[in-house]
């Protein structure tokens, strides 16, 4: 069988989101979403056929929503699912699909199958803002009373979504730092395809003695993707999207699909609001954060299906300085 990349081969931090899994209008059962696995893992196959180290990180919110539902429905035989708990058990279980499907795939093409998941736990400062003012809606919609009862008895914080009801709210503070990078890059330089950062990581404060306590809390998964993509001096950070490019006036009859952006261009584009913050705004400011950091590294923002096309320079957009 022939080999991955070399220990000096490039890397690519390749992010996946967890509605590749359980898309809008798909199935959701679990085996809809091995089978969606196995999709995604075949073009994941073909990048590290082009000779990239790969690192996998992926997403979690419609998986955690499913746990804190099952959750809720049994909240009065078990207490409920802390957050960070939540984050911990799907990247297991989505680790161990995606760590299957990509096993599977290098092994029918002859490659020798080298992959592993790794738990991930990310620092977060403590005194971040966003634990002040939690503002990240989870879980399932409420009426009020049913929140207010749950805000007072299990101290949640709540929140009223607009026109849909009452939800649970939790932090959603920036990552500072990959507790596991030197482990990833460790297992990069042995060859082996590493999933890590599902779900953004499992988020953790650092003590004055360098001890981690958990916290429950929400990362972003593409500024984790970004900061581990920098941790590692990754060449490419690909953000994986529901289309092939980047486009301004989206939607719009004047919409323009871009191929290439530099920085500042990037930059006038989000100021200009072509970019939304519930969409590809977040995608952007992760790609921005690594590129301005990371001298010579190119950012990506495409398809699951262009994804192999655009490392080898004939597709997505890609963003540099």
């Amino acid at each position: 069988m022939s080999k991955l990349g070399e220990k000096d081969a490039p890397v690519a931090v390749i992010a996946v989101g967890g509605n590749a899994l359980a898309p809008e209008g798909g199935g959701t059962n679990l085996h809809d979403q091995a089978r969606a696995a196995a999709d995604a893992a075949g073009h994941i196959a073909d990048v590290a056929e082009q000779g990239w180290r790969v690192v996998l990180t992926h997403g979690n919110g419609p998986q955690v929503g499913y746990i804190l539902r099952r959750s809720e429905l049994a909240i009065q035989e078990v207490p409920p699912v802390p957050m960070d708990y939540a984050t911990a058990d799907t990247q297991g279980a989505i680790g161990d699909m995606f760590q299957r499907s990509l096993y599977n795939a290098l092994q029918r093409r002859g490659v020798a199958p080298r992959v592993v998941t790794v738990v991930t736990q990310v620092v977060v400062d403590e005194h971040d803002p966003a634990f002040q003012s939690p503002a990240k809606p989870i879980g399932s919609i409420m009426d009020e009373a049913t929140a207010r009862q749950r805000a007072q008895s299990l101290g949640w914080n709540i929140m009223e979504e607009a026109g849909r009801g009452w939800r649970r709210c939790v932090a959603s503070p920036r990552p500072q730092r990959v507790v596991e990078t030197d482990t990833i890059r460790a297992l990069l330089a042995q060859n082996h395809i590493v999933i890590a950062c599902g779900g953004g990581g499992i988020p953790v404060t650092m003590a004055a003695d360098g001890t981690l306590c958990n916290r429950e809390a929400v990362i972003d998964k593409d500024l984790a993707s970004a900061l581990l993509a920098r941790q590692l001096g990754a060449q490419r950070l690909v953000i994986v999207t529901a289309v092939p490019k980047v486009a301004i006036h989206f939607g719009k009859p004047e919409q323009r699909w871009l191929d290439h952006l530099t920085v500042a261009e990037a930059e006038r584009f989000m100021e200009e609001g072509h970019f939304g913050r519930g969409s590809m705004g977040p995608k952007i400011e992760a790609v921005l954060e690594y590129v301005r950091s990371e001298p010579g590294g190119e950012g990506i923002v495409t398809d699951i299906s262009s994804m192999g096309a655009a490392l080898a320079g004939a597709g997505g957009t890609r963003i540099s300085g």
